[in-house]
């Protein structure tokens, strides 16, 4: 009849039934210091926007004189009236929510589709096709310029919107993004699993990639929102202030006087145009930090 040796542990103890670690399920709190460390952050991350506000409600003069101001003044709805009248920023804001979610979500839907057929179907060329597709993010975006001026001269898309949108539908970025997501998230034996079932290819992107997808989507469709925002280059070729410019287009010609330029009239066109990217992060703060979340635990 043989006999089961107890388990020791390094130090040659035998350990208790049921004895756990003393620390073993304790929750742990930060400690003042974090939360010190953490205000400093936020401090700091904060203050070039509280600036902004206390600059736009200042005259022109005031903003450029040493010391710089810091507390807010009387002037802020005056220089709104002014921006928001000098260069018809309400039309500048509709255009560019328009390019900017148009943008967003074609990036985003394209992407995903894009980036699940190189993640889990086998097709001939994969790889190559996959590495053709991140090389084209080297190529800088200057010299695609006179080509596609000349494309969008030639269909009669000069100071147009679809002359912005369409040459954004989608990025290498995206692809490269959201394929490495869905090589992690999304299990090959989920995918055939649903074809089993008998669904088809719509029906398996629509109930079994998209759910899996949805914080990389959330993520992505952020970052390519606030790019789509803040983008001046091509649409200040493409558009024109008269015409239907974009509020980055819109922003180069405020606050232009006699030989100046009104400083405090031109941050408070940079406050208008902050503020909607804010929103879009309190909507999709959640998925993104839900997203994070999700992949810190592995199963």
């Amino acid at each position: 009849m043989s006999r089961t040796l107890p388990t020791t542990t390094p130090a040659g103890r035998t350990p208790r039934a049921g004895h756990l670690h003393p620390s073993a399920g304790r929750q742990h709190h930060a400690g003042p210091l974090a939360y010190v460390l953490l205000g400093l952050a936020a401090l700091v991350s904060l203050f070039p926007l509280y600036w902004n506000l206390v600059a736009a409600s200042h005259t022109g003069e005031r903003v450029v004189k040493a010391p710089a101001p810091l507390l807010p003044g009387p002037r802020l709805f005056d220089n709104l009236s002014f921006a928001w009248n000098q260069v018809d920023m309400g039309e500048a804001l509709v255009n560019t929510t328009l390019v900017a979610g148009l943008v967003a979500l074609s990036t985003v839907l394209f992407s995903t589709l894009a980036g699940f057929a190189f993640a889990t179907l086998p097709f001939r060329g994969r790889r190559a096709l996959l590495a053709l597709v991140v090389a084209t993010m080297a190529i800088p975006p200057q010299l695609s310029v006179i080509p596609l001026y000349q494309i969008i001269t030639g269909l009669g898309w000069v100071d147009q919107l679809q002359s912005v949108v369409l040459p954004s539908l989608v990025a290498a970025f995206g692809v490269f993004f959201m394929r490495q997501y869905l090589v992690e998230a999304l299990p090959v034996e989920l995918v055939e699993a649903a074809r089993m079932d008998g669904a088809h290819s719509l029906r398996v992107i629509w109930h079994v990639v998209f759910p899996v997808a949805r914080p990389a989507m959330a993520v992505l469709g952020m970052l390519v929102f606030v790019q789509a925002w803040n983008d001046f280059f091509w649409p200040f070729i493409a558009l024109t202030p008269d015409g239907s410019p974009t509020l980055q287009v819109a922003l180069a010609g405020l606050g232009a006087g006699n030989h100046t330029v009104d400083q405090a009239v031109v941050l408070t066109g940079a406050l208008v145009s902050t503020l909607p990217l804010l929103l879009v992060f309190a909507v999709l703060g959640k998925h993104v930090v839900g997203g994070i979340t999700a992949g810190a635990v592995k199963n």
